[in-house]
Parts: C-alpha cells; sequence; structure tokens
C-alpha cells in the first residue's frame, strides 16, 4: 500500500503553497487546493511514517459533512475533484480554532484531574468525572500553532484584547460553532455514536465568516459508541472510541508525548496498516457507507490531473 506523504505540485496559475501537519494547501488564481495527504500528526508533532488511505477517508468525510451543514453557515467548499483533494474560496483564517466540547475527557480531563477548575475562561463544576457529559457544550478555543509548535488555549476575553476578532465576530464565531457542533451531535446519534468533542476553522471571504478546513472527522473530532457509553461511565470503565485517540495513547505507551527529547517509537509495516485499518473502521462507522479503495497507483500523478483537469474547465 503506498502513502502520499509530500507534495510539489505546479498547477496552472499557482501562485504559492502552505505544507501543513497535514494537508498541503496550494493558491491557484481566486481558490485554495487542499491536499489531504497521508501524513499523521499527534500532539503536535508529524510522525515519521504516512498512513495508506487516510488522507482520502478525512477528505471524503469532510466533505461530507461540508456538504450536510451548509445551510448553518457558508463554507470554502466547491469541488472535490480527486479522492484526496477538495478545492474551495480562499479565506482569510481567524488566528483561533473553536474547539467545543460536550464531554469531559482528553486534555481537558487531564488537565481537570490536576486541579484545574477554569478552561479557556470557562468554569468548570467540582465533582465531574471522566468522560462525564456537560449539562451544556463548553467552547475552548485554542490559537493556532505553526507545524513544531503548540496550540495554546485561548479565552474569549483574551482574543477580543489581542484583536484577533471583534465582538460581533466572536459572537457569530460561537453561533456557528454550538449549531455545528448540535448537527454534528445528530448525525452522530443516527450513526450509534455520540460526538464528543471537535474542533472548527473559520475565516472571512468577502467580508463574510465562513467555515473553513475538515470538519467531523476522527483527526478533528473525537467519537464514543452510543451502546455501553452510561455503563461504563458509571463502572469508571474507558469508553469505546473513535477518534485518533488510539494513536495518541500508542504513543504514550512508548514513552512519547511531543516533549522535547523524546523519541517517536518505531512505526513498523504492521502498526502502520493497523493504524490504516482502523481509519477505514472510523469511516465506515462515521459515514455509514462502504470504503472504496482508490487503486493503488502513482497518487501524485493521479491528484495532478484530476485537479488540473477540473481547474481547466
Amino acid at each position: 500500500m503506498s502513502a502520499l506523504t509530500a507534495t510539489n505540485f505546479n498547477f496552472p496559475g499557482q501562485t504559492g503553497v502552505y505544507h501543513g501537519k497535514v494537508r498541503d494547501v496550494y493558491f491557484v488564481e481566486d481558490k485554495l487546493v487542499m491536499v489531504a495527504t497521508d501524513r499523521i500528526s499527534a500532539f503536535d508533532v508529524v510522525l515519521p511514517k504516512g498512513i495508506p488511505f487516510k488522507g482520502q477517508m478525512l477528505n471524503q468525510i469532510a466533505a461530507k459533512f461540508l456538504d450536510a451543514t451548509q445551510d448553518i453557515c457558508p463554507n470554502w467548499k466547491l469541488a472535490t475533484p480527486d479522492p484526496m483533494v477538495t478545492v474551495g474560496v480562499k479565506c482569510e483564517g481567524f488566528a483561533v480554532e473553536m474547539i467545543v466540547r460536550g464531554y469531559l475527557c482528553g486534555s481537558a480531563w487531564r488537565a481537570y484531574k490536576s486541579g484545574v477548575r477554569e478552561i479557556c475562561g470557562v468554569r468548570l463544576p467540582d465533582g465531574m468525572r471522566e468522560n462525564e457529559k456537560f449539562p451544556t457544550p463548553i467552547i475552548t478555543p485554542t490559537t493556532k500553532a505553526e507545524i513544531g509548535e503548540h496550540d495554546a488555549d485561548i479565552s474569549k476575553e483574551e482574543i477580543l484584547a489581542q484583536g484577533l476578532a471583534t465582538p460581533e465576530e466572536y459572537a457569530l464565531l460561537e453561533k456557528y460553532t454550538l449549531a455545528l457542533f448540535e448537527r454534528g451531535t445528530q448525525m452522530a446519534a443516527e450513526r450509534g455514536l455520540i460526538l464528543v468533542d471537535t474542533k472548527y476553522e473559520f475565516g472571512k471571504h468577502n467580508g463574510e465568516i465562513y467555515l473553513m478546513d475538515e470538519i467531523h472527522t476522527p483527526d478533528s473530532s473525537r467519537y464514543f459508541y452510543s451502546e455501553g457509553y452510561a455503563e461504563r461511565f458509571e463502572a469508571g470503565e474507558p469508553q469505546k472510541q473513535l477518534s485518533k485517540e488510539f494513536v495518541r495513547e500508542w504513543l504514550m505507551s512508548n514513552g512519547f508525548q511531543g516533549q522535547e527529547g523524546q523519541q517517536v517509537p518505531e512505526m513498523t509495516d504492521e502498526i502502520v496498516e493497523g493504524i490504516s485499518a482502523r481509519y477505514i473502521e472510523l469511516y465506515e462507522h462515521i459515514t455509514g457507507e462502504t470504503f472504496n479503495k482508490e487503486a493503488d497507483e502513482d497518487l501524485a500523478a493521479r491528484i495532478e490531473r484530476n485537479v488540473s483537469a477540473y481547474l481547466a474547465k
């Protein structure tokens, strides 16, 4: 199985390129060509090996949810000319990511367990347990870090004080975030899943706020299985998850949390194939569709062919 971990395209009309942690964004006239590579990141570190089919899965999940939420707010997507590519309108992104949490888990639980009772300016009640549902979803924004840097928590007050958004803009970001999370929660419930937490990125296009990037994918979201949630919670047992958390857990069990001086454990072929299989499981549960593996061919050549044909229309 081949994996696309680096791209170096030169599309007609291309004016620039940005290589992110897992996505490469090509600027072509007034459009963005976003390539979902097979790179995988955890703890803000890009791991040394790619995961076959991961880019295709994430791109197709994101496209599905962008189409299913365009009645809530405008989004950047125009077309998906290749299984690993979305073409969309160019937006000027806000320098924050909107994290919304419906349950106390992950990094929020780790902070809570250590005694923290306020995250991003949001007060948390005492006496909560791991994986407990919040009375209402909470928004805990982060800054957008450069590659190799860590995202940092930031409060609404700090966002406004630093001029990262106006009060009117931030109010709309909050409104969109909660509405999108509610829709994602409804769609997950139809699949026997709980949308636990997720992140959204927004930008401005022609003065209007647009939803950007991926949404509701296992890279940007955490899902629990609905069946057995209550029993596991009452017993204090770990929840059965659909997310990238299994990758983070494998790294932590091998002594890696992205800290300086730590080494990424060896990613054997068996580990890589196992992660790919888990991503396929995630795709099929989240979408309710069978995953169709694209032909194992020269992925870069296929992408260049498909995108160039789209741009020539």
